[in-house]
Parts: C-alpha cells; sequence; structure tokens
C-alpha cells in the first residue's frame, strides 16, 4: 500500500519562508518523477513545479526564483523550500510522484498525496 505525506504547511506573512516534505513509502515502485501541484479555492489545480530522477527540475513562471525542488532518493522524501512567500500563494499543496513497476513488462504509476495547507497573510 502506497502513502504519500505532505507536511509543512502552515500560516506566515508576506515574505516569509516555508518548507514543504512528501515522504513516500510502501510498494511504490521506481520513482521517475515527483512534482508538487497547488489548488487555491475556486480555481483549478497547477503545477508549481517537478524534479526527474537526475534532479532536473522545472518550475512556474509564477515562483520562479522564488520556491525551489529537491529530493533525496534515498529516502524517497521530495521537498518544496518556499522563499518570499506571497499572499498569491495561498493554496492547497499536493504531492505528485511518478512510478514504474515491473509485472512482464513495466507499467507506470501515479500516484497523489492530500494535501498540505499554506496560507500566506499580507
Amino acid at each position: 500500500q502506497v502513502q504519500l505525506v505532505e507536511s509543512g504547511g502552515g500560516l506566515v506573512q508576506a515574505g516569509g519562508s516555508l518548507r514543504l516534505s512528501c515522504a513516500a513509502s510502501g510498494s511504490i515502485g521506481d520513482i521517475t518523477a515527483m512534482g508538487w501541484y497547488r489548488q487555491a479555492p475556486g480555481k483549478q489545480r497547477e503545477l508549481v513545479g517537478t524534479i526527474t530522477g537526475g534532479r532536473i527540475t522545472n518550475y512556474a513562471d509564477s515562483v520562479k526564483g522564488r520556491f525551489t525542488i529537491s529530493r533525496d532518493n534515498a529516502k524517497n522524501t521530495m521537498f518544496l523550500q518556499m522563499n518570499n512567500l506571497k499572499p498569491e500563494d495561498t493554496a492547497a499543496y499536493y504531492c505528485n510522484v511518478q512510478a514504474k513497476i515491473w509485472r512482464g513488462g513495466y507499467s507506470a504509476l501515479d500516484y497523489w498525496g492530500r494535501g498540505t495547507q499554506v496560507t500566506v497573510s499580507s
């Protein structure tokens, strides 16, 4: 049974920082990529950024230069360092993991965490 658990969310003033973590456990297979998404009330879920097994990162323009994604492959853990937070960053942040598993041939897998709330006050 696969579990993705996000942590580190909270309330912070504009200009402050938070560090989110996503820990993956269970028979998740071989992780090929991990990413962060966010969803504000009344809005569509949007990409924050992704990171490959080779630590190649990709960020949304809205967070580029302020947010940094990293990972610890040995612990199947991903981090999102958020600096210079703005009120528009307020959202529920979700962890996403893509993996592959051998079952006579490789099958692609996709997992989501339950989210952690980030609230930025002005």
